[in-house]
């Protein structure tokens, strides 16, 4: 495995360095709604960011996540690796190099299921950072789980219907269009019984029951919508893919988004790294600075190990979806996506107390950065679903015992062992 930069790359994340520290993030301080980065009505931030999108696309690093059909560079998920490092120091970042969630999934679906109309209508806007998306798959009574879905679209004439609710449809309040993800086959097996709809976000019966907030929000109300959808009707050709073929539609964006998150929450795990790091050799108790005492030196040591071996997993997952056939590296996608939350939160925690109170304001990022960590547990599907998964992965390929003890037993070993070299523990030493 080869982790290795180029010189003229390792230039390019210089540049991203020194440009996401200087200029992107007064952004998160200026404009810090969760929301914020999505809305395109906002001409005061649209004249700040506008310009800093122009210098990205100047460095050749926008949307690098694209194929080279699609306008991007086509990097490779290690080069991104490195990228998102930098780009997950801050919230507006994924906006400013075209690279932000929901919409970078919601690209690839359209790049790879939708049609040329679709894709002129959608797709190139999305591209251009001119318009954003929703991803409105989730339900309140189901959660992540497909198998329990009950929003449906039922076909009439030349339209689909959809009726039901989605919960936590990100961005919705923002977004041009969304992706729906709607029951259209009821008898199929659960894998097979919903399909993908691209809804306008015009279209008559879209209901905002209301815009949750969420646990980084300063007040209730947040981007996370959740919706009512009324009888809302799009054309047959609005679907995405074949019918019934949603979760395999789905499964195109969701393991690029979880490695993703990965790679990102490394950048957030370095920020909280730094912190402790200038706060130890600021601050003084007990006569002394906080970086001369054993525990804050344990607390620093046990976050640099576990952020370096949780960046070496994600640095061999994305060589792996590079280099091997596709589907290779499904089980350490999952690794990553269990592994990045605890690694944050353990992080963020002990940055927060190595702060005292000043760690528990809102006068410092910490709090964004801890209270980050349950959010990401969840997203794109809850860390134990991901935990059955591997556990499943491994367990496919394991052998029983062929006997009463294990493989490993060592009396079984031994005389084995003894059987082996019999021959030559006979022969006589040599004095």
């Amino acid at each position: 495995m080869d982790f290795s930069i180029d010189p003229e790359f390792q230039q390019k994340l210089d540049w991203m360095n020194q440009f996401v520290r200087e200029e992107v993030e007064p952004l998160d301080l200026l404009f810090p709604q969760s929301g914020a980065p999505y809305d395109k009505k906002n001409t005061r931030a649209l004249k700040i960011l506008r310009p800093l999108q122009q210098r990205v696309r100047e460095q050749g690093l926008w949307a690098c996540h694209l194929d080279p059909s699609l306008g991007g560079p086509g990097y490779g998920q290690l080069k991104l690796t490195l990228m998102n490092e930098i780009i997950g120091r801050c919230s507006w970042a994924p906006n400013v190099f075209g690279c932000a969630a929901p919409d970078s999934g919601n690209a690839d679906i359209l790049a790879m299921y939708g049609t040329e109309a679709q894709k002129t209508r959608y797709l190139q806007p999305l591209l251009n950072g001119e318009i954003c998306s929703c991803f409105s798959m989730t339900e309140p009574q189901a959660g992540a789980d497909p198998k329990e879905f009950t929003c449906t679209a039922t076909r009439d004439g030349d339209d689909w219907v959809i009726e039901g609710e989605k919960w936590y449809s990100s961005n919705a309040r923002y977004a041009a269009f969304l992706i729906v993800m709607a029951v259209t086959n009821p008898e199929n097996k659960p894998h097979e019984r919903m399909s993908m709809l691209i809804v306008p976000a015009e279209t008559p019966g879209i209901n905002i029951l209301r815009n949750v907030g969420g646990m980084n929000d300063s007040d209730e109300e947040g981007h996370h919508a959740y919706i009512r959808y009324e009888k809302v009707r799009v054309p047959l050709d609005a679907m995405l893919g074949k019918r019934g073929e949603a979760f395999k539609v789905a499964q195109a964006r969701l393991g690029g988004g979880r490695i993703h998150h990965a790679m990102r929450s490394v950048g957030l795990c370095n920020r909280g790294i730094e912190m402790m790091l200038e706060r130890a050799v600021s601050r003084r108790t007990q006569g002394k600075l906080l970086a001369d005492h054993q525990f804050v030196q344990g607390m620093i040591a046990d976050s640099a190990m576990e952020l370096e071996q949780f960046r070496l997993l994600v640095l061999k997952t994305a060589w792996m979806i590079d280099k091997l056939p596709p589907g290779s590296a499904r089980m350490h996608i999952g690794m990553c996506k269990m592994s990045l939350a605890k690694v944050l939160h353990d992080i963020a925690q002990r940055a927060v107390h190595l702060h005292g109170a000043l760690g528990t304001s809102r006068e410092t990022p910490l709090a964004k950065l801890w209270m980050g960590a349950p959010a990401l547990a969840v997203a794109d599907g809850p860390t134990e679903v991901h935990k059955v998964q591997v556990a499943k992965a491994l367990l496919k390929h394991a052998k029983p015992a062929s006997g009463l003890f294990p493989s490993e037993y060592i009396p079984h070993k031994r005389e084995a062992a003894r059987k082996r070299y019999q021959q030559l523990l006979d022969e006589p030493q040599k004095s």
